[in-house]
């Protein structure tokens, strides 16, 4: 009993102890404790990030050999336009048939020179042989007709005058024998009745010549107005005959004026039909220069501007003649004439390079022109580093331009050296990384 009495005490002591220790009220760790380590982990993290980035340089890095550099520098900037051109005849006669026949002759080859007047070829057309003859032969019908109604209207002029000429005899003797009769009459001889008769004889003969006269006047009248419309009719008939015998004429083409014929290519046999083209003659010592110039220098580009040309190893002058504003595919055409004697052989077709002066030359800051400046709009161009490990992109203006030299009005300074090479690739990048 003694021993369980023991027992349960040292139970109850042990059950009092676990109790009290359970029921004790423990205290919580702040917040800030309990993530310090976090915190400070990422705060290392970050700093080692920014370390990075500051050490780190950023840019696309390329290859240094595949770029082109230029250096900006001052000098004098030459405001002239180069163009391509191209030789042409300053004047020209274009050949074309009028009428429609078979080739039956040529006579001169292409590019030969011919002479005014000298025959190129001959059609042959049996239309046109008929229509002459049938021209000609109403032609001398009425020439025929012509001639008889002349003889006609000339053989009653005559009888008309005839009869006049017999009237007025005729008259004079009636007067005669009236005054006759009348002194015959005065002094008791014959009647007043036969007095009378002879008076009347004066007037009836002096009607009659009156109206011979006015009808020889008509028939005058009308006969000339009929011999006007023959003639008229005749005229018409020559005109038609000449029409008719130059369309034959036409049928054998000759050169309207001296020069080089050029573009002939017929052949005997071949069928031409009226207004086909057959070829050119052209000026052979004078010519144009015709070019092609960017729509970039239209609004500053004039008649009689200065130009030039180098050909057997000397500078010859010429001018802006004609300038044609229409825009196709970007340029414009310009039309240029040697200031001065040609004293060269040039041929038609030829190409030459063409320097076009667009204002007086001035001295500035200069870069090199290039499709790098298109692919920016001349806004920016990327400047080299002076250690030539990279490249920045910097804002630009521009001024004059010409084939070879752009004018910069500010954006760099002379000594700087700029990337000339293609910004297809780097439009939205701004800075590049440089490997040697």
């Amino acid at each position: 009993m003694g021993d369980q009495n023991n027992l349960r005490e040292k139970v109850a002591s042990l059950e009092s102890r676990s109790g009290a220790g359970m029921d004790r009220k423990i205290a919580r760790r702040p917040f800030y404790r309990h993530h310090a380590r976090l915190l400070l982990a990422g705060l290392g993290v970050v700093a080692l990030l920014l370390g990075f980035s500051v050490l780190m340089p950023r840019g696309q890095a390329i290859d240094g050999k595949e770029l082109l550099t230029a250096e900006v520098t001052h000098g004098v900037f030459l405001d002239e336009a180069l163009v391509r051109s191209t030789v042409s005849p300053l004047s020209s006669v274009i050949l074309d048939s009028v009428e429609t026949g078979r080739v039956e002759e040529v006579f001169v080859r292409d590019g030969s020179l011919v002479k005014q007047n000298e025959k190129l070829f001959r059609l042959s057309n049996p239309q046109r042989r008929l229509d002459l003859l049938a021209r000609e032969s109403d032609y001398a019908q009425q020439i025929s007709n012509l001639s008889n109604l002349q003889t006609v209207f000339e053989t009653g002029r005559i009888d008309h005058k005839r009869r006049l000429t017999s009237l007025k005899f005729s008259l004079s003797q009636a007067e005669k024998k009236y005054r006759r009769d009348t002194v015959l009459a005065r002094n008791g001889f014959i009647s007043e009745v036969a007095l009378d008769e002879s008076l009347d004889k004066v007037a009836e003969v002096r009607e009659q010549l009156t109206e011979e006269a006015r009808s020889a006047e008509i028939d005058e009248k009308i006969k000339s107005d009929a011999l006007r419309q023959v003639q008229k009719a005749i005229s018409s008939l020559d005109s038609g005959l000449g029409i008719v015998r130059e369309s034959v004429d036409a049928l054998s083409v000759t050169a309207p004026r001296n020069g080089r014929l050029t573009d002939f290519n017929l052949q005997v046999g071949q069928v031409v039909k009226s207004d086909q083209h057959i070829g050119r003659i052209d000026d052979p010592e004078k010519v144009k220069l015709m070019a092609e110039v960017d729509e970039f220098y239209l609004p500053r580009l004039g008649i009689d501007r200065a130009a030039s040309v180098q050909l057997d190893g000397r500078e010859r002058m010429l001018k802006v003649s004609r300038i044609f504003p229409q825009i196709k595919d970007g340029k414009f055409s310009v039309e240029l004439l040697f200031s001065e004697a040609q004293n060269v052989a040039l041929s038609p077709g030829q190409s030459i390079d063409v320097r076009i002066s667009l204002g007086v030359p001035a001295s500035g800051t200069i870069i090199p022109n290039g499709a790098y400046l298109n692919q920016t709009g001349g806004a920016w161009v990327f400047v080299v580093a002076p250690d030539g490990k990279s490249a920045e992109r910097r804002e630009v203006s521009i001024g004059r331009r010409n084939p070879r030299q752009v004018e910069v009005k500010k954006g760099l300074q002379p000594g700087e050296r700029i990337l000339v090479s293609s910004y297809s690739k780097w439009l939205e990048i701004s800075k590049l990384l440089i490997s040697k």
